[in-house]
């Protein structure tokens, strides 16, 4: 518990002192060492990944519609298909926007890619069921 209320500190103390995102790309660069573990990497690049189009218009701690598109088409193509449709967009900022300002801040952020990466798990989890059903009918 004692490590999760040091991280979230961290994380407060990186927002707070970001200058720009060159600045918290080398703070969290610095925090990723050699013995950082796959799971603490991966909510590093989570962070990074966010702030890398935060602020591009606007408030720099929350995606804009238009930053929202182009996470969506840059880092999620593969997975959420034709991010370019403005109806698709739209509705994803819908969803996300549970302040309803119109921007998704880092905590819907994070909602956005923890429902991804349930479906994902869904599926592999399916897809795994029906190659292991298929195995026990050729035995």
């Amino acid at each position: 518990m004692l490590a999760i209320a040091s991280c979230l500190h961290q994380h407060s103390s990186l927002i707070k002192e970001q200058k720009s995102s060159n600045h918290l790309t080398a703070r969290m660069s610095a925090l990723n060492s050699e013995n950082a573990s796959t799971l603490e990497n991966a909510m590093q690049l989570m962070i990074q990944t966010f702030h890398k189009y935060s602020g591009n218009e606007g408030d720099k701690y929350t995606l804009s519609r238009q930053e929202l598109k182009e996470m969506l088409t840059q880092e999620l193509g593969n997975y959420l298909g034709n991010a370019q449709d403005k109806d698709a967009v739209d509705k994803v900022m819908g969803d996300l926007d549970s302040n309803n300002d119109g921007e998704v801040d880092f905590t819907e952020f994070v909602i956005l890619v923890g429902a991804l990466t349930v479906a994902c798990n869904d599926f592999f989890l399916e897809y795994h069921e029906k190659d292991e059903k298929k195995s026990d009918k050729k035995e």
